[in-house]
């Protein structure tokens, strides 16, 4: 194999499928570690005085969540063989904001990442229609068999969701309490993005084919 162990398009025959309770494991990993040292900061530190050099609960939550993304990734290396793209791109914001929290000590950065995430998503989704991709299928090839107009509607729908998702944690983090954040952050963003994902499958279903080749 030559050149980066990333996926290069859709249903990559590199990429081995992996378990989908496995695969929810290691996407919502990083975040319950986060939810979690954030909740019990005080305690982590008491178990573990190492940590008392990273400051607050936050921040002792972004560095297990930096650790834990990064654990996940090299999981999912080590099961497939490949990188999935949106997780990767995820895994370079964390690296980059949560360096830049626990280095300057501001809660503002870890805050900001989802903003960046999100936003960088619908942009890259709706850039790629500019150009007449449907990028969206990178993700969801594997599952659904849709028609090229299906995967642009389709697509087309995720980046405006994704948008949504970055002023929803704008207003969030902007307007209320660091923990009231975090729950958002792990509670809210799930159901909300499983119940957009259940939206659609109207417009999955008018425009599934059934043979891939077609």
């Amino acid at each position: 194999m030559t050149g980066l162990p990333i996926e290069t398009g859709p249903a990559d025959p590199r990429t081995k499928a992996l378990n989908p309770l496995l695969k929810l494991a290691l996407e919502l990993g990083p975040l319950l570690v986060f939810f979690f040292a954030n909740a019990r900061g005080a305690w982590l530190v008491e178990k573990f005085p190492a940590l008392s050099g990273l400051g607050g609960s936050l921040f002792v939550a972004t560095a297990l969540f930096m650790l834990a993304t990064f654990v996940a990734l090299a999981v999912s290396w080590a099961l497939t063989r490949t990188l999935p793209i949106m997780p990767l791109v995820s895994g370079a914001v964390v690296a980059v904001f949560g360096s830049l929290t626990l280095w300057l000590q501001d809660e503002t950065f870890i805050k900001m990442k989802p903003t960046i995430v999100n936003a960088l998503f619908g942009a890259v989704l709706l850039g790629g229609l500019a150009f007449g991709k449907s990028l969206l299928a990178y993700v969801f090839e594997a599952a659904f068999h849709l028609t090229a107009q299906g995967w642009k509607m389709l697509t087309f729908r995720w980046g405006l969701f994704f948008f949504l998702l970055a002023v929803l944690n704008e207003i969030v983090w902007r307007n209320f309490s660091t923990d009231a954040w975090v729950a958002f952050k792990v509670w809210g963003i799930m159901p909300i993005t499983i119940a957009f994902t259940l939206s659609q499958m109207g417009l999955i279903a008018k425009h599934a084919v059934e043979d891939k080749a077609d």
